[in-house]
């Protein structure tokens, strides 16, 4: 794959925005904070349940926090056009419902115990508990999808989830595949993460009342930056610091999953340590040494540097569909985010 320059113009372009003065997360919220709090609100309301485990369950999610980036880029997207229906509170819920329950999903499939810093609720409770309550948070999303009652939107948010779930079974068949490609791997992080980035900053988008043009750059926009924001989470779980990451470093290594740096050292370290790391990760299990050395080998061989390269692509990419849309400081705060998804630590 041929990459292109990295985008430091763009970046000292940015520099000069007045929200660049800000902490990166906050100037990110601070422009929308009325909604967010709005939509924390109308969450907790939408976890009620007449079965307790239910409710025990949601609250226990909704307080471990999390970045909230994808209801964030709702709220943006919408307020970035002319908005005059309040429908994007109940459409950011939407999105994080449905976030939420995939992440409920794949800590049982990946058999995770480690998430936000808390245990997982498979941990917490069994894998039952986590599977059949995500499934009471998906079904939650499109009770709430039928209230806002946007044809148009249900289609895309009926896409999405189809596509997040040819994403998890994709993922689920390259697990412990040392011949899996790079390629393989960018449609996971498309159908998986991405996409739904994508529909986020869509039906934002169209909530907001925007032009076709600039309903388009959004839905592209949300897609670079969901494939920016992956690419730097493959990244940091090599690199990252588990306490701010709120899970173990190497846990994609250990759990056999095929991610870029993984790739991309297989095909450009020794072959000695090559068939080092593709025992590894088709091994069922791997020891704390092993699980170290394989983490080494990822890092002296240039594959964080490439999938950096790759995040910085992206982000350029992202930052350009954002020049259609009027100047705003809710067009600024969704260039934070780009700057957030590429520079953050955890």
């Amino acid at each position: 794959m041929q990459t292109a320059a990295r985008p430091e113009k763009d970046c000292r372009a940015r520099s000069k925005h007045p929200l660049n003065r800000l902490p990166m997360y906050q100037k990110i919220h601070s422009v929308v904070e009325s909604d967010f709090l709005a939509v924390d609100r109308f969450i907790i309301d939408q976890l009620h349940s007449e079965v307790p485990l239910v409710e025990s369950i949601g609250h226990y999610i909704v307080e471990a926090g999390g970045k909230r980036m994808r209801p964030v880029l709702v709220l943006l997207a919408a307020r970035s056009g002319d908005l005059r229906r309040e429908q994007h509170i109940a459409m950011a819920a939407v999105i994080e419902f449905i976030h939420t329950a995939t992440l409920l999903h794949d800590d049982v499939v990946d058999m995770s115990t480690l998430r936000r810093g808390r245990p997982t609720v498979n941990a917490q409770w069994n894998n039952p508990s986590s599977v059949l309550v995500g499934d009471f948070i998906y079904s939650r999303a499109f009770q709430i999808l039928v209230q806002i009652g946007d044809m148009r939107i249900m289609e895309i948010i009926a896409d999405t989830t189809n596509k997040i779930a040819e994403g998890e079974v994709l993922q689920l068949i390259t697990k412990n595949n040392p011949d899996s490609s790079e390629q393989n791997y960018m449609q996971v992080i498309r159908s998986k993460t991405a996409i739904l980035f994508q529909a986020a900053a869509q039906c934002g988008a169209i909530l907001g009342a925007a032009s076709a043009e600039n309903e388009d750059s959004l839905r592209r926009f949300g897609m670079h930056l969901g494939i920016a924001f992956q690419l730097i989470d493959d990244v940091l779980d090599y690199v990252g610091d588990a306490d701010a990451m709120g899970k173990n470093i190497g846990d994609d290594l250990a759990e056999g999953k095929p991610t870029l740096p993984l790739i991309h050292a297989m095909h450009n370290c020794p072959p000695d340590q090559a068939e080092k790391i593709k025992l590894s990760l088709s091994a069922d299990s791997l020891g704390p040494d092993t699980l170290q050395e394989v983490i080494s080998i990822v890092q002296n061989s240039g594959g964080l540097d490439y999938t950096r390269e790759l995040a910085e692509q992206e982000a350029a990419q992202a930052t350009q569909c954002l020049t259609p849309l009027p100047e705003s400081q809710f067009r600024d705060a969704m260039q934070a985010m780009v700057d957030f998804a590429i520079n953050r630590n955890s």
